[in-house]
C-alpha cells in the first residue's frame, strides 16, 4: 500500500500543502539544501547555527535531507513532500564526518536540551526529533524533562522516533508525557522488527509508515530507507497540515485528535496506527460547535 494512503494522509494534502506561519523545528543532521527537489524557499536555520551540509556524503548530511525531503519536498517528486508551504527550522545536532557512518546518530541529554528550547524560542509550533541519547546521566535526564516541560507549556509539540534497537522499553525522551512517540510499521501497519515499543510508546504514541520509504539523497536523487526515523516525520506533516488548516486550534486539540482520532487508546506497547483524516474529521466537528 501506498504509505501516505496507509495513515490517510492524502486527503489532507489534497486540502493543503501548509502555511509559511507553521513553524516545524528540525532536530537532526544538516540538510542538503541545494537538492532541487527541495521546498528550499521556506527552510532556514536557527540563529546561531547554518542549515546547510558542508560535507554531503556525512551520514548527518544524509539523515537530514531524507527527513526533509518527507516533509518539504517539492509536490512532483517521488518523495512524501507533506508540508512544503510550512517553514523549516533546522537545527542541526549531529556532527558531520568525512565518511557515510551508518550508526545511529546520538547526543547527550543536555545538548538534546539546549537545542529543543533554541526551537521553541525561535518560534517553531512543532518539532521533528530522532536522536538517541548518549552518556544518559540523572542530572542530563532532569534538565531534558525541563526542557520537555518548556515545550509543554508554551504549546509546542514534540514528536520523536522511538528508536531502532528492537527492544521493549522507553527514555527520557519517549516516556515524557507530552512527547508524542512514534514507532514504524511495514506497509501492511504491522511493527517492523527493529522498531522499539513499551508502555508509554503505546499509550500516548501512534504508529507510522517506516520501511520501503522514497525520499531524497545528498547527491541530488532519490533513495529508500526504513526506522522510525523515517516514520516520524508522516505524523509531524500531519500535524503540520491540521495546524494550517485549522490556525487557531490549540496545541492540545491538535495533539489530542491527531493520537486520539476516532479510536480509543489501547493498552498496547503497539502503538495505533495513525490516521490522519480521522484527526481532521476532530478537529473539524470541534470548530463546528464553535
Amino acid at each position: 500500500m501506498d504509505p501516505l494512503e496507509l495513515v490517510k494522509l492524502k486527503e489532507l494534502k489534497a486540502l493543503s500543502s501548509g502555511r509559511p506561519e507553521i513553524i516545524i523545528g528540525l532536530i537532526d543532521g544538516p540538510v542538503a539544501t541545494h537538492h532541487p527537489d527541495l521546498a528550499n524557499e521556506n527552510i532556514r536555520a536557527t540563529s546561531a547555527f547554518h542549515s546547510a551540509c558542508t560535507q554531503a556524503n556525512s551520514f548527518a548530511c544524509f539523515h537530514g535531507t531524507f527527513v526533509a525531503g518527507i516533509l518539504f519536498a517539492k509536490r512532483y517528486t517521488a518523495a512524501p513532500a507533506i508540508c512544503p508551504n510550512c517553514t523549516l527550522l533546522v537545527r542541526p545536532i549531529f556532527a558531520e564526518s568525512a565518511s557515510v557512518n551508518r550508526e545511529i546518530p546520538s547526543t547527550t541529554p543536555q545538548e538534546l536540551a539546549t537545542t529543543l528550547i533554541e526551537c521553541i524560542d525561535a518560534g517553531a509550533r512543532l518539532i521533528n526529533l530522532s536522536a538517541s541519547l548518549a552518556q544518559p546521566s540523572p542530572n542530563g535526564e532532569r534538565t531534558l524533562e525541563d526542557a520537555l516541560g518548556y515545550a509543554a507549556m508554551r504549546g509546542v509539540i514534540v514528536v520523536a522516533a522511538a528508536g531502532n534497537q528492537g527492544t521493549l522499553g522507553s527514555s527520557a525522551i519517549t516516556r515524557h508525557p507530552w512527547v508524542i512517540p512514534v514507532a514504524a510499521c511495514d506497509l501492511s501497519g504491522r511493527p517492523i522488527n527493529d522498531t522499539n515499543l513499551g508502555n508509554s510508546i503505546g499509550k500516548q504514541g501512534l504508529s507510522a509508515p517506516g520501511e520501503g520509504i522514497t525520499s531524497l539523497s545528498t547527491d541530488g536523487k532519490t533513495l529508500t530507507q526504513g526506522g522510525t526515523s523515517v516514520a516520524t516525520p508522516f505524523v509531524t506533516g500531519a500535524i503540520a497540515l491540521l495546524w494550517s488548516l485549522f490556525p487557531t486550534a490549540t496545541a492540545g486539540e491538535i495533539r489530542m485528535a491527531i493520537t486520539h482520532g476516532n479510536s480509543p487508546r489501547r493498552n498496547s506497547v503497539v502503538p495505533p496506527l495513525m490516521d490522519a483524516w480521522a484527526a481532521y474529521q476532530a478537529v473539524a466537528r470541534n470548530h463546528a460547535r464553535q
